[in-house]
């Protein structure tokens, strides 16, 4: 890979970030929401926003035209992702998930008329997926899911239960994992299925997470009728789409984005603010604490630009998504951990008190982090991957 941006990719650098530091909503910055803090009113707004962008082509930059994209390279992407999430866009975890895993997976493996469907509609800010994976008993071993299609007729009829569907009741369309042969191997008798969440025989019901917001769901499907051709790619092989959907999810360069601003922040804060008599910015540990920050920032950065860089050559990141997404998650826990200690008891405090340092950021961060390792594949599930995909490590043998 280069370690520096090409003329083109700096250029269109420049022209988002000039674009998002006028447009982005100035109720948006007053709301000061993170990924997992999600209301009616931030709801509104990240709508209209993604729909904006939608009419410039800017919702899915690197996808062809046909499709609603203007066919950047994926460096390009790379670059507007990095932007987004610096300047803190408004485009919440429903656009990563619909632009970000899904509709790259329709666009791999769905039909002509499933990409012309989904896809520019998608790309258009008009619908939105959740991802209908985890159940009850079924989490990091994922391929012992128990949701079933069976087929009847022109249609499939889905029972089951999926839980923690982030944005669930807000999706138009879910993204669903379910069993066709409950005979076969478990990684073979899965497929993948698009169900409108409209659909009769569909439950939502919330789960609040720990913000105290409702982003999380679980999802009960009743006798629900779905036609034929809502299968998307070959039945009964639908493990490997889910992988290759996996993939895209821990791909990303939004974490070392996100924390550079936070830990600027924090920089500024230091320099400003004093304790016992000194400014915090002379502590030595303080100063410790935020050099390393820097440093696993700068390095969680270069691990996405590798994925990304990889992409653009046509080849599949496998170990190297997980590497990414594993350093991501470690990386915001460590950031959060060390603006809490810096912070003090100050930091115990949430928006809307005077005295939280910067409006309760960073205690809101610290409690979203729980989380991170845990989303797309838990971090013990990233480090086997790395061990056995990537260092050809063997599997400890079962007792």
């Amino acid at each position: 890979m280069h370690f520096q941006f090409t003329p083109n990719e700096e250029a269109f650098r420049k022209e988002v970030r000039y674009y998002l530091e006028r447009e982005i909503p100035k109720r948006w910055r007053e709301l000061g929401f993170g990924l997992w803090e999600e209301t009616d009113e931030s709801w509104a707004i990240t709508r209209d926003w993604n729909r904006k962008l939608g009419e410039k082509g800017w919702l899915a930059v690197a996808w062809p035209k046909e499709y609603g994209g203007q066919e950047r390279p994926v460096m390009e992407q790379v670059v507007f992702n990095e932007e987004m999430t610096y300047q803190g866009a408004p485009t919440g975890v429903e656009t990563m998930m619909t632009i970000g895993w899904v509709c790259p997976t329709i666009m791999i493996y769905g039909t002509e008329e499933q990409k012309q469907e989904y896809l520019r509609k998608a790309a258009k800010g008009e619908i939105v997926f959740c991802i209908g994976y985890s159940e009850p008993g079924a989490g990091s071993d994922l391929a012992s899911l128990t949701t079933r299609a069976v087929a009847d007729g022109d249609d499939y009829v889905i029972n089951g239960q999926k839980i923690f569907t982030t944005m669930a009741h807000r999706a138009d369309y879910c993204w669903l994992a379910a069993r066709t042969d409950p005979d076969a191997p478990k990684h073979q008798g899965i497929s993948m299925f698009i169900v409108p969440m409209n659909t009769p025989g569909v439950t939502v019901r919330p789960l609040t997470n720990i913000l105290g917001f409702h982003s999380f769901n679980e999802v009960f499907f009743d006798d629900v009728r779905i036609p034929k051709e809502n299968l998307v790619g070959e039945k009964n092989r639908g493990w490997y789409q889910l992988a290759i959907a996996l993939n895209f999810e821990r791909s990303g360069v939004a974490a070392p984005a996100g924390a550079k601003r936070m830990l600027e922040e924090l920089v500024e804060y230091v320099k400003e603010t004093r304790r016992n008599g000194e400014v915090l910015a002379k502590d030595p540990l303080v100063r410790h604490k935020l050099a390393d920050l820097a440093v696993e920032i700068e390095v969680c950065r270069m691990l996405c630009y590798r994925i990304a860089g990889m992409q653009s050559k046509g080849l599949i990141p496998i170990h190297e998504a997980s590497m990414g997404m594993l350093f991501g998650s470690e990386l915001m826990r460590h950031l959060t951990t060390a603006g809490m200690q810096i912070l003090g008891l100050h930091g115990l405090l949430n928006r809307g008190s005077k005295w939280a340092p910067l409006s309760g950021a960073i205690m809101r961060g610290h409690l979203a982090s729980l989380s991170l390792g845990v989303g797309g594949g838990t971090s013990e599930i990233q480090r086997n991957i790395i061990a056995t995909r990537g260092l050809g490590l063997p599997r400890e043998p079962r007792v």
